[in-house]
């Protein structure tokens, strides 16, 4: 099953990772440790959850106007 990892700079150091097909969020020191965990807590999920596959998301992005 492909999924989708947002990996996100943390203020504190190291890397937020977001599955946003379940909702499931952790974190590493680095990529591949925050990807580690990400896996690890979107399998547990998963068993709970079972996934009603709807497609591959679109990422995409978007700017907001700065504020004067």
């Amino acid at each position: 099953m492909e999924l989708t990892a947002v990996l996100t700079p943390a203020s504190e150091g190291g890397y937020v990772a977001l599955n946003p097909e379940t909702g499931t969020t952790t974190q590493g020191e680095t990529i591949e440790e925050a990807l580690l965990n990400l896996r690890e807590a979107t399998a547990l999920y998963l068993e709970e959850f079972p996934l009603v596959y709807a497609g591959r998301p679109l990422l995409t992005s978007f700017y907001l106007p700065d504020r004067a």
